[in-house]
């Protein structure tokens, strides 16, 4: 027996416990243990369709739900399903088990009618969990009472049912359902995130490698020309707007890449790089794929007879990623028009 301080502390706070307590301490302990085994919702907010107000999440693996309470009230029925999570013996749920609903219902939308238990987002040290459907089978849900309901086989019980899954299939009609979770959850934005951390993996080392000059001095050559400035080979001392326009290519290789290349090149005391970005390209990824948009922006400078004329065939072949473009020039600066623009 551990006779310690804090075991015999922690015992004399356990004999001051009610049975109630204890019990109590009991089950979030094992309501602990059983949520650290179920997905963790990563995103959640209300989907709004009309006057309805759903509430959806998306889960760590990226399955987009409703919550259980949200179906229901995207079909008209109530929200508090009965017999906790709603499904019968037959493991149909309470929505689907009217005997007059079975000729609409494939065997597909049957194998996806479990409901799915999972972690909210509720805050740190939250242990509760929810149910919820999978968000993509909804549509389907709606699609079989629409079909009963255009083949007069609704009973008078069900026909608000019925309405409330056409004006949901309206509501759908330009877009899909996951994409709403996505919009409503905040996830869209994140997903995003994700797909530029996967780009950025790509094209950007960890760790720098050896330095392999990639700027070449034709590079620099044609910035000087198209500007009409003298141009010496010799003098590696150039404007500081060469090393904005340098940054400007990296802003046309891939999203996130120039940011993540200034935020892990090393730098001394006063802030100014110890190494160069090329460093940090991957030799898989970044490298390549930095000489191959070098290469076309060469020859885009080659076809150019002055720096607007390049400007524009810049940000016609290679666009900025996420912004307009801006080139900075001395005595004032240039701004490209928007992609989107007419």
């Amino acid at each position: 027996m551990d006779d310690t301080p804090q075991s015999k502390g922690g015992l004399a706070r356990a004999n001051r416990l009610s049975p109630e307590e204890r019990s109590a301490i009991a089950r979030r302990a094992a309501l602990a243990r059983h949520n650290r085994d179920l997905p963790k919702a990563i995103a959640e907010g209300n989907l709004i369709i009309g006057e309805m107000r759903i509430a959806c999440a998306v889960l760590e693996d990226e399955t987009r739900v409703l919550t259980q309470e949200g179906f229901l009230t995207a079909i008209g029925r109530a929200a508090k399903a009965k017999g906790g999570q709603g499904a019968g013996v037959d493991g149909k749920p309470a929505f689907l088990r009217a005997k007059n609903l079975e000729p609409f219902i494939s065997n597909e939308l049957l194998a996806s009618t479990t409901p799915l238990e999972f972690v909210p987002l509720r805050g740190p040290g939250y242990e509760g969990r929810a149910f919820g459907y999978r968000a993509r089978m909804l549509p389907d849900v709606c699609w079989v009472y629409q079909d009963a309901m255009l083949a007069g086989a609704l009973l008078p019980s069900q026909e608000h049912i019925g309405k409330s899954c056409r004006n949901f299939l309206r509501a759908l009609t330009n877009h899909a359902i996951d994409d709403l979770v996505d919009m409503a959850t905040g996830f869209e934005d994140m997903r995003k995130r994700r797909a530029i951390n996967r780009i950025i993996d790509q094209y950007v080392e960890k760790e720098a490698r050896p330095w392999v000059k990639m700027f070449h001095l034709d590079f620099y050559r044609h910035i000087y020309r198209l500007n009409g400035w003298d141009f010496d080979p010799e003098n590696t001392a150039r404007p500081g707007v060469i090393g904005t326009w340098t940054n400007d290519i990296y802003d046309r290789l891939a999203p996130g890449v120039r940011e993540a290349l200034h935020a892990r090149v090393k730098r001394n005391a006063r802030g100014k790089p110890t190494q160069r970005l090329t460093q940090l390209l991957t030799p898989d990824e970044g490298k390549p794929a930095l000489e191959r948009l070098l290469e076309g922006v060469l020859l885009l400078m080659r076809m150019s007879k002055s720096w607007d004329e390049f400007k524009l065939k810049l940000n016609e072949y290679y666009p900025k990623y996420g912004d307009t473009m801006q080139l900075p020039l001395s005595g004032g600066s240039y701004r490209l028009p928007s992609p989107d623009a007419s």
